[in-house]
């Protein structure tokens, strides 16, 4: 036996994975007749696939779909500045991870300048925001690097960096992008489309602001080895000198000579 299902544009719209032929979902609604058959039918409100969780079945189709097109390819990833002047941050600008990106950044470079693109990271409305956000950094003709940023939280929490169009505005920014959203162990499609993920906000910054330091830190070294080289180096050219010198030449043939003398003498 079989039963016909609609859903309508209404209930699916909030459908987070894609329907295909041959998945098994469980269907929720309400049955009702169809008049012009006389037919029963099911009106479908909800769905959920059989075996996996809606969330994680909607993660895997998007991530495949990017893959296929090459957007997650690391040969696409651009390589992030080693010392930017400029770096523009998206998110929200009452969150914890402003907070963190700004105190890593003060910390390890502070002649790094910041500008603010804010944007909701969770909830209705706030896939649009970032895409916008991401956009109007664009914009600017001065920006070395974006920061997609956003704290720890449940997977509903995060879902819109597991997005279609946050996943594309990333891919295609002009502005190399790192993404640090959520916390170490969370991954989202924003992570895997941008140029360099960092497992936190607060890594993110540290990301982008160690260049000064690093580059401190490496003229030091650098610094010390050369001066110890060239002290080597006029050391030996000292002895060197001091063993070409025609005096102490003199001496050593003076001081055979005498030798000799000494040896014929006593034969």
């Amino acid at each position: 036996a079989t039963l016909p299902c609609v859903c309508f544009k209404n209930s699916n719209s909030s459908i987070k994975f894609k329907l295909t032929d041959g998945l098994m979902v469980v269907a929720r609604g309400k049955l009702s007749v169809y008049p012009p058959r006389g037919a029963y039918q099911m009106i479908a409100t909800n769905l959920e696939p059989v075996g996996v969780g809606e969330w994680q079945l909607a993660f895997d189709q998007l991530k495949a779909k990017l893959e296929a097109e090459g957007l997650l390819s690391p040969e696409r990833k651009r390589a992030i500045p080693i010392l930017p002047k400029k770096v523009g941050v998206v998110t929200s600008p009452v969150g914890a991870a402003l907070r963190d990106v700004l105190s890593a950044m003060s910390r390890r470079n502070n002649a790094v300048s910041v500008v603010i693109s804010p944007a909701k990271v969770q909830g209705e409305g706030s896939v649009e925001e970032i895409v916008e956000a991401i956009a109007r950094l664009e914009a600017l003709p001065d920006i070395d690097v974006i920061i997609v940023a956003r704290g720890g939280g449940s997977i509903e929490d995060l879902w819109s960096f597991n997005t279609e169009p946050v996943a594309r505005a990333v891919a295609q920014c002009r502005i190399p992008v790192i993404s640090g959203v959520g916390h170490e162990t969370d991954i989202t499609i924003c992570d895997l489309v941008a140029d360099l993920r960092a497992p936190t906000p607060t890594a993110a910054a540290e990301l982008v602001a160690r260049g000064q330091s690093e580059l401190s830190d490496k003229w030091t070294y650098l610094s010390q080895r050369l001066s110890n080289a060239m002290e080597e180096k006029l050391n030996y050219a000292e002895r060197e000198l001091l063993r070409l010198s025609p005096k102490n030449a003199l001496d050593r043939y003076e001081s055979r000579l005498e030798m000799s003398l000494i040896n014929v003498l006593n034969s």
